[in-house]
């Protein structure tokens, strides 16, 4: 666990909505942090806390500094990072996909 970690996850025991504004800046889950922390304060630092688990998993998943929040807790790598995700490949024989039908013919 990074210094960073442990100092976000101090912050977030202080006051949830400060962990989360650094994590996110001005963003959606800071309003919503916000509210939840006002509406309580245990749901305001259990948003802080999974935010804070999310963040440690991208660490995990794509290095430091590898990745960027795209917001609601999900990260994505940096271009070329080694673990992104690869473009759908087209079915060479042109067939459409049947969406759910489980016999041809629906």
């Amino acid at each position: 666990m990074r210094g960073s970690t442990v100092l976000l996850i101090i912050v977030a025991i202080i006051f949830p909505p400060a962990a989360v504004a650094f994590m996110t800046g001005c963003s959606c889950d800071l309003l919503i942090n916000v509210l939840l922390t006002i509406l309580g304060y245990i749901p305001g630092h259990l948003h802080a806390f999974w935010l804070i688990y999310k963040r440690t998993k991208a660490e995990e998943t794509y290095g430091y500094g590898q990745y960027r929040y795209v917001g609601s807790g999900k990260y994505e790598p940096l271009q070329g990072g080694a673990t992104a995700a690869a473009a759908p490949v087209a079915d060479p024989a042109g067939a459409k996909p049947n969406y759910g039908a489980t016999a041809p013919g629906y």
